[in-house]
């Protein structure tokens, strides 16, 4: 076979055999495929699309390209999580130790950072001493001490899917329906989970801008979970507006350790018992509002906050030492009248600008810095009040954020 023949096949949006797609893509991951060539193959899938079977068969070769997790030696339920990444989304922070809490095992890989949105393994590396690495062996004893794990993916789980995640993050593919799904999928497959809990996140603020991709995406990988004979649920939540009020990866580590301590309620708390509720009734076949008293308990009894600093220790993390930067910029309004809504994609570019995102894949992150919203959706405000304030170390250019905030004058 000949990867321009492959590339030119599926240009003219023709449907790739298996062989044809183990071909090119395990033939980057070996090093024989080049990154331009490799990037004209996804930018083809991105324009293009792909059928269910090459989904199905791109899913087999991804999960395929290196170990899979067996979780048998693990007692109870495994129940994995994934978000497609959002604005502010540091869910998995909350949720992980809300559902570990209440007696079910959370084996969570997650990734870092792809295109303007914040990666959960980013934000977990700003806490000084987290290890983001575990082995097979460590990733099981983990679940069965503490009953959950936040880690990266190893070299040897699904490395076709870390290459790929890497190149599409620089590519301009990231939004492509295929890939996100066999992505998403295999990398929850390979984990070797029983139930799958998948927050689809729809909005100017995430990957997926409208409902009719959003449930093109949910379809596509409940499709996948039932091939494997695993049980999938997926939900559409909003990010046209930022989840909580921090977007960056110190400051949104904060922001998850005050819910869990109990001093937030905002959409992402709102979210967070939403998913988790979901997870619990999936683990423990129970209903949604039983599931929900048993989440709101953990949260109210410190019980998922322990965990969370269990969590976090175990993984050899110290959260007193982590660090925001110093230089703030408190950026003001000028008008009077009520904030009708607040952009969330304009908001990640100035977080991303400030240097907590990045733009090709060997940039460092900037852990420090980021946007802290003072304000929310519904707050009133008058001439001279603080709309939100910027945490930065060097000055960059970056969009007038005041632009972001919609205000409605009365």
């Amino acid at each position: 076979m000949n990867v321009l023949d492959i590339i030119d096949k599926k240009r003219n949006n023709n449907e790739l055999s298996k062989e044809e797609l183990d071909f090119i893509f395990n033939g980057y991951l070996k090093g024989e495929v080049k990154d331009y060539q490799m990037s004209s193959m996804l930018m083809a899938i991105c324009i293009n699309g792909m059928t269910d079977q090459e989904v199905l068969d791109l899913t087999d070769i991804f999960i395929n390209s290196g170990e899979v997790l067996d979780l048998s030696s693990v007692e109870g339920v495994k129940v994995d999580k994934h978000s497609t990444g959002g604005v502010g989304d540091k869910t998995t922070l909350v949720i992980a130790p809300i559902v570990a809490s209440l007696g079910i095992k959370v084996p969570k890989m997650s990734g870092r950072g792809l295109g303007l949105t914040g990666g959960t393994i980013d934000k977990l590396e700003s806490i000084p001493g987290f290890r983001v690495e575990a082995t097979k062996e460590e990733f099981v004893k983990q679940l069965n001490d503490i009953g959950m794990i936040v880690c990266s993916q190893s070299d040897k789980l699904v490395p076709l899917d870390k290459v790929i995640y890497s190149l599409r993050d620089v590519t301009a593919t990231v939004d492509s329906i295929p890939l996100i799904a066999v992505s998403i999928m295999s990398k929850k497959i390979a984990s070797g989970a029983d139930k799958i809990l998948i927050d689809i996140k729809c909005g100017d603020g995430a990957l997926i801008k409208d409902e009719r991709s959003a449930k093109e995406l949910k379809d596509l990988m409940i499709r996948i979970g039932n091939y494997y004979n695993k049980e999938v649920r997926c939900l559409i939540s909003d990010m046209n507006t930022p989840l909580g009020v921090c977007v960056g990866n110190a400051l949104e580590v904060v922001e998850a350790v005050e819910l869990l301590d109990g001093k937030v309620r905002n959409n992402l708390y709102d979210l967070c018992v939403d998913i988790a509720s979901n997870m619990v009734s999936m683990a423990k076949d129970i209903s949604i509002i039983d599931a929900r008293e048993e989440v709101i308990d953990a949260i109210n009894s410190k019980k998922a906050l322990n965990k969370f600093n269990e969590f976090v220790v175990y993984q050899g993390g110290n959260i007193d030492e982590m660090r925001i930067s110093d230089n703030k910029l408190e950026v003001k309004t000028n008008k009077n009248g009520i904030i009708t809504a607040i952009d969330a994609l304009i908001v990640s570019k100035v977080s991303s600008g400030l240097g907590s995102g990045r733009k090709d894949k060997e940039d460092k992150i900037d852990y420090g810095v980021g946007v802290f919203l003072n304000k929310q959706v519904g707050d009133t405000v008058k001439d001279g009040d603080i709309l939100c304030t910027l945490y930065y170390n060097e000055v960059k250019d970056y969009f007038n954020i005041a632009d972001a905030f919609t205000i409605e004058e009365v």
